[in-house]
Formats: C-alpha cells, structure tokens, sequence
C-alpha cells in the first residue's frame, strides 16, 4: 500500500521552481532517505509529505488523502515529524515527559490538556526505546543537542503515526552523539511495526542501517529513486553533487569520499 503518491509535483514561490515535476510514491514496509545538496529541495518535499505545502502543479497524495482537496488539521496527527523548525516551537522550559506526551493534543507546551493512563504508558514506553527515560524530569532547554534530537522522535512517534518524517536528525550533532542516535534510528528502521519513514540528510555516513530506499534531489529533480543499492553508487551521487565521489558501503552503513586527485577552487 502507498503512503505517498507524488505525480508530476511542482513547487513554485516568487518565480523560483523549488520542486519540479517530482513522481515518487512510498509504500508502507518502506524506509527512505533523500539526499541532495543544499537548495535541492529536501525540505520543500517533506513539507509536500507533512501537509504543510500544497503543489503548485501536479498531484500529491499523503495516506489516501489529495493535498488541497482534505482538511491538513485532520491529516497532520497522523505524520510524525521532527526537524529543527518544529524544535523551535517547544518551550525551553517544558519537562521532557511533556514534551512528548503532549503530542497526543498536538499541542506544543502542556496546559490543561487531561491525559489517561494510556497515553502515560506510551510516552514511558518511547522515552525508553528511544533511550531518553532517565531525562523524563529535565527541562527540554537543559539537554545536550544529542538529547534533544531523541525527544522530539519520541514526540513524533506518541501519535501511532502512519508516516514519520525526520528532517536532518543528526545535524549538529558531534561524531559520539551522531552515531549513537544512527544506531537507534538503526533500531527504528528495522523494526517491522515501525511506519514507513522518509529521512532526509546531506551525508551518506548518517544513513541509518533498515533504510531501504533511496531518492537522489539535485536542483528539484529527481535524479534517482529506487532500492538504496541501485541509487546509492558513485555515478549517481557524483551527478547529485557535481563531485567525482567513491562511495563505499560495509555492514550497513555509507560512506563517501572525493575521488584521488580531485582539485577544490
């Protein structure tokens, strides 16, 4: 069953073509990552896949429902979503158990919202896979970038979602803290009932092992879609980038590198 269907989506703003006659569809057993440069059009895509955005030409279908003709306010709770944008909105003053469990009302920073045994399980039982349990009674403003990163997946995992989409998750992150939140995504991405998941990331080296497809975004186009095997080759991120690249790959995990020889201006 596809989650995403992606028909001849265009995005157009101020004269500039952000996305450009993108076909792409994902299915529910998926697991994604998009990689591009910089201005490729990664975050216009997730905001298409998070019902923040509507296409300026073609058709976008989120989990059965066409951007455009569905109310987004029904659609949204069943996306999760981490970035750096929605990390803004959260107090610095929020405790991390309600961080998380306040995603149950979509709601950033706890009011007077009533929440019932249930939901007080499930954000335990998240906090805990995602190894964040002991920081429950901090405040979201105390925590190490690596912490912060691991609360807001929790919180976009509390509403059971259909579609989780994680935005740069290892961004900012030192070489300790990135490969220890690589090797929970790790988890994440294996586990059979997690949702069908679209990651977006600049570096090969951040790919969590479980993804299973890759999209390759140059300039708004797609350069490349397809099994991660078959997408993640030299050609093809060497056309992505402008770079003659080596990619590498071992155990499951990426790696990419200049060719010998390469001269930078």
């Amino acid at each position: 069953m596809a989650v995403v269907e992606l028909d001849e989506v265009s995005i157009v703003r101020s004269g500039s073509t952000l996305l450009d006659a993108v076909s792409w569809t994902v299915r529910e057993d998926e697991r994604w990552v998009v990689i591009g440069p910089n201005g490729a059009g990664k975050t216009t895509l997730l905001q298409i896949l998070g019902a923040r955005m509507h296409p300026t030409r073609g058709l976008a279908m989120v989990l059965d429902e066409i951007l455009g003709a569905v109310d987004v306010f029904e659609l949204r709770p069943r996306i999760g979503v981490a970035s750096a944008a929605l990390a803004e909105q959260i107090p610095r003053g929020e405790r991390v158990a309600d961080v998380v469990i306040s995603a149950a009302w979509a709601v950033m920073g706890r009011w007077n919202e009533e929440y019932g045994p249930a939901d007080e399980a499930r954000a335990a039982s998240l906090m805990a896979q995602l190894r964040v349990e002991h920081l429950a009674d901090r405040t979201f403003g105390t925590l190490s970038e690596g912490e912060r990163k691991r609360v807001q997946i929790a919180r976009a995992l509390m509403t059971d979602p259909e579609l989780l989409l994680l935005d740069e998750p290892a961004a900012g992150l030192d070489l300790a803290g990135r490969e220890s939140l690589v090797a929970t995504l790790s988890d994440l991405c294996s586990d059979e009932l997690a949702p069908a998941t679209v990651l977006v990331t600049h570096h090969v080296e951040e790919i969590p092992v479980g993804i299973t497809h890759a999209l390759l975004l140059k300039q708004g186009r797609v350069v490349a879609a397809g099994p991660i095997p078959e997408v993640l080759t030299s050609r093809l991120l060497s056309e992505t980038f402008d770079l003659p690249l080596e990619v590498g790959h071992s155990e499951g995990r990426w790696t990419a590198r200049a060719q010998p020889g390469v001269r930078f201006a």
